[in-house]
């Protein structure tokens, strides 16, 4: 069975950093790529980052560019999202999913987690 479980979501203030991390389990992490998306109250799911199965290269989204950054560790089977310097608009919650082809578009990826809040305010 295919799960993706997000943790590390929470309250924080503007400028801080968090770490969000994806734990998979049902598949062999080396055959898909992982991608983070976050979902604002009334707006799209928006892709924010993607790590390749192949060589473990990464994309980051222009919206988050410079301040976000994705890595994977296969042993533990995890994918982690840095954040720093946060603002009010990064509120949101957070999704990893993972697909057999890598890509922003969040229509390309067949299995989610469940998401966790990342909410930035002081």
């Amino acid at each position: 069975q295919v799960q993706l479980v997000e943790s590390g979501g929470s309250l924080v203030q503007p400028g801080g950093s968090l770490r969000l991390s994806c734990a998979t389990s049902g598949f062999t992490l080396d055959y898909y790529a992982i991608g983070w998306f976050r979902q604002a109250p009334g707006k799209e799911r928006e892709g924010l980052s993607y790590i390749r199965k192949s060589d473990g290269s990464t994309y980051i989204a222009d919206s988050v560019q410079g301040r976000f950054t994705i890595s994977r560790d296969n042993a533990k089977r995890t994918v982690l999202l840095y954040m720093n310097s946060l603002k009010p608009e990064d509120t949101a919650v957070y999704y990893c999913a993972a697909t057999n082809m890598a890509s922003i578009d969040p229509h390309e990826y067949h299995y989610w987690g469940q998401g966790t809040q990342v909410t930035v305010s002081s």
